[in-house]
């Protein structure tokens, strides 16, 4: 979909900030402020044990620590299982020779144009990690239940991290997934 006009206000090394006048699809004219993101990915990765990788991250915009599943943006031209792939080394130390996708999730349609795709990896290894000075991270390798109770119960609220724990449980429970 093309808007009628657009006003940039801001372009920066990840997001680009937007006004744009909009027809919707009953005809109304609507100004609507949008803020442009490349998109994401994320791994679910499940070893040999059932333990799920989850990182205790800080987040300074959210307020504190999050548990977060192992994840980042998508590079220019980079696929998102590439994205997956790469950010489960990075952040995590491991890597996997089984992916799975989980399809995808918007993390606030209202405002941001940001699309997060979700894998499920299994048959992991260790890797070498490569965190950015600007990532402050705990890894920690919990039993995948709990993880999901800790999706339902609140303790995590992280969203994609959320979908993702429990696309990747009915994944693994309702198939033959090899872990």
């Amino acid at each position: 979909m093309k808007p009628a006009s657009e006003t940039v206000h801001f372009t920066g090394r990840v997001i680009r900030v937007t006004t744009e006048q909009v027809v919707l699809p009953n005809g109304h004219r609507a100004e609507l402020e949008v803020v442009h993101h490349p998109g994401g990915a994320a791994a679910v990765a499940v070893d040999a044990a059932r333990q799920v990788c989850l990182l205790r991250q800080y987040r300074y915009v959210a307020g504190g620590w999050l548990w977060e599943l192992p994840a980042g943006k998508l590079e220019p031209r980079e696929p998102p299982l590439g994205t997956a792939q790469r950010e489960l080394m990075e952040e995590a130390g491991v890597s996997a020779r089984h992916w799975r996708p989980l399809g995808t999730c918007l993390s606030s349609p209202g405002v941001f144009t940001e699309v997060l795709h979700l894998y499920l990896a299994t048959g992991v290894a260790p890797a070498a990690t490569a965190h950015e000075r600007a990532e402050v991270i705990e890894i920690h390798w919990l039993p995948f239940d709990t993880a999901c109770d800790w999706a339902l119960d609140g303790t995590i609220t992280d969203a994609k991290t959320i979908v993702g724990l429990l696309r990747a449980r009915f994944a693994i429970t309702t198939t033959s997934v090899a872990i």
